[in-house]
């Protein structure tokens, strides 16, 4: 048994692996949102667990045993291997519960769907070649809805008794003031964009969507983020032959 399988079982923590997408190196962490979300969900959970990058081009042959077929992100909780990004985030929901583990569901359902589109948008722009086929305006749409619902105040930030206009949300994240697994999802994606958008088409988020900006930069300020992110030079390597030249 590892020190880590001893700690785990003499502390009372299930035992939790994150195997993740390597970079470029073959080590570190590489560009994967997907990577990222799981990576955030255990984090901001509080548990002791390991993380594994995975090379892909040279996948060890005990991983390959132990998910055949699968890439990565993957999970093994107490040696069951865990597949399927959404069915994960689900099953650690279910399983680390309070009041030893915080619940991460958002409270409004409509968190879960702020920027539903953003990341499919970005991906269309960032492909798209020809100058006559303009994706930048579908981008931009997409992030403007995007403002819109984090500018709105929710529930809580309105005084019933106030008069006048209702003033715009302050609130840091999807749901409110703390992440959630919406966060999770949405973060990541929404990094990416700012940095590959930037590298390969000289386009950045406008600085009057200041919603989307409170947002992002209220994320760099939390260390579930930062510390789970791959490095910025990764990302740009993941799209240096995604991002098409411009004819």
């Amino acid at each position: 048994m590892s020190l880590y399988d001893t700690a785990v079982k003499k502390l009372g923590f299930p035992s939790i692996e994150l195997f993740v997408k390597a970079g470029s190196d073959g080590e570190s962490i590489g560009n994967c949102p997907f990577s990222q979300r799981l990576f955030m969900i255990l984090w901001l959970k509080g548990v002791i667990f390991n993380v594994t990058t995975v090379d892909l081009k040279r996948k060890p042959a005990d991983l390959q045993d132990l998910a055949p077929g699968t890439n990565p992100p993957f999970v093994t909780f107490n040696g069951e291997v865990k597949v399927d990004v959404n069915m994960i985030e689900e099953f650690l929901e279910e399983n680390l519960t309070p009041p030893r583990y915080p619940k991460l569901a958002p409270k409004h359902a409509e968190a879960n769907t702020a920027g539903i589109d953003v990341f499919a948008k970005f991906s269309a722009y960032i492909k798209n070649s020809r100058k006559d086929v303009n994706e930048e305006k579908a981008l931009l749409k997409s992030l403007k809805r995007l403002d819109e619902f984090l500018r709105t105040p929710m529930s809580e930030e309105i005084d019933a008794n106030a008069t006048g206009d209702v003033p715009e949300s302050s609130r840091c994240f999807l749901d409110g003031s703390e992440l959630t697994l919406a966060d999770c999802n949405l973060l990541p994606k929404l990094h990416i964009l700012k940095i590959v958008a930037k590298k390969y088409r000289g386009f950045e988020i406008p600085a009057e969507m200041t919603g989307v900006w409170r947002y992002l930069n209220s994320a760099y300020k939390r260390e579930e983020f930062t510390r789970t992110c791959p490095a910025e030079k990764e990302i740009q390597f993941a799209y240096l032959d995604v991002a098409k030249r411009i004819k």
